[in-house]
């Protein structure tokens, strides 16, 4: 099904937090999840487009067992070429909902919508922040596009918006629901995002826009990652009070030492009242590396649905292997499937940077 035309919506002045909202944790209730169609002339995948594109279909069908999937695509006839390719992969288009909304790329966790919420008079009313967007730090022209979209999906939802004029991804930041926001140094205090703002300006920032108290700061980001250190290829919350991060065991790995650094700085962190964090160790899959890069891979970039939490694989069968078996021991609330990503991964990104959700 296709959305209607969108309005515009209406503007809200102040900041999230003056008005009661906050960002939910991503494992609570979701409305669904929102998608960018990827593009053939974009440059996420060239070469490999088609090859990627079965690896996006796989991630959609798999998210649609569990909610709807909202697909972003420019126009009429993108709606039917899509609707073909998801049809020839086994997707059940009712639980598609297509929006025409342009963008440049397709990784939605960062130029998507940040969907906040707050309980009022017994009910739940949820609006959007649009923050400012410019390709990971002015990488990728053009990026106008992508730029505008939350505002676009708040027309087309019918939600007012709040708008943040300063430069924020959504891969950059992570939430445990209870007032504790996880992210890094390499990426939000890199002076290409924000160079008017000071660290303690950052913090400000992310508790006013997504309604947070409390900041924990980690380091450096891995090998490949070309988002200069985004916390969704680090470490997660998997609830309030536990902490998922991926740990390289061979000492000559690039990323041997900056993960051993993070996990320093984490047996130190807190969150909002105070209390450590409990810390589960995850492998690495061995290095993927594509025309001499080394991509970053990670089994951290997982998703949570409605009943699932969703793993980016790598063909690499022991560390795939291990990685869910941790992940189903300390995840006990819902499956735990893994999805294979060896050719998204090309993109530099895998599940939770594709996606964006929706809270119900």
């Amino acid at each position: 099904m296709a959305s209607a035309s969108p309005r515009r919506p209406r503007v809200l002045t102040g900041t999230p937090a003056e008005h009661g909202y906050s960002f939910p944790a991503e494992w609570t209730r979701h409305a669904g999840t929102w998608i960018s169609w990827p593009r053939p002339e974009g440059i996420s995948f060239p070469g490999f487009y088609h090859r990627s594109i079965q690896d996006v279909v796989r991630v959609i069908r798999t998210i649609a067992e569990f909610e709807p999937v909202h697909l972003n695509v420019p126009n009429d006839n993108y709606i039917r070429i899509v609707s073909e390719t998801l049809r020839a992969g086994g997707v059940p288009l009712r639980r598609i909902v297509f929006h025409q909304i342009r963008t440049n790329e397709c990784w939605t966790r960062d130029h998507g919508p940040a969907f906040v919420q707050r309980v009022r008079r017994g009910r739940t009313e949820t609006a959007i922040v649009d923050w400012g967007f410019n390709a990971w730090g002015g990488k990728y022209p053009p990026w106008t596009d992508d730029d505008a979209v939350p505002t676009k999906v708040a027309g087309e939802l019918g939600l007012p918006v709040f708008n943040a004029d300063i430069v924020m991804e959504g891969g950059a930041v992570d939430f445990n629901g209870e007032g504790t926001v996880l992210t890094t140094t390499s990426c939000l205090l890199n002076r290409n995002r924000n160079p008017q703002c000071s660290r303690n300006e950052i913090e400000g920032l992310l508790k006013a826009y997504y309604g947070q108290r409390h900041v924990v700061w980690l380091g450096e980001g891995i090998e490949g990652d070309d988002t200069d250190g985004h916390v969704d290829d680090l470490a997660r919350f998997v609830d309030a009070g536990t902490i998922v991060t991926a740990i390289e065991s061979d000492p000559q790995d690039a990323n041997f030492k900056v993960l051993q650094q993070n996990r320093k700085r984490l047996a130190r962190a807190r969150d909002a009242e105070g209390r450590p964090f409990e810390v589960v160790e995850l492998p690495m899959p061995r290095p993927v590396v594509h025309e001499g890069m080394r991509l970053p891979a990670t089994y951290v970039n997982f998703y949570f649905v409605n009943g699932a939490l969703l793993v980016p694989t790598f063909g690499d069968r022991e560390r795939d292997g291990e990685a869910l078996r941790i992940l189903r021991r300390v995840v006990t609330d819902r499956k735990v499937v893994g999805v294979d990503c060896r050719a998204l991964i090309w993109g530099l990104g895998a599940i939770h940077c594709l996606t964006q959700q929706q809270p119900g």
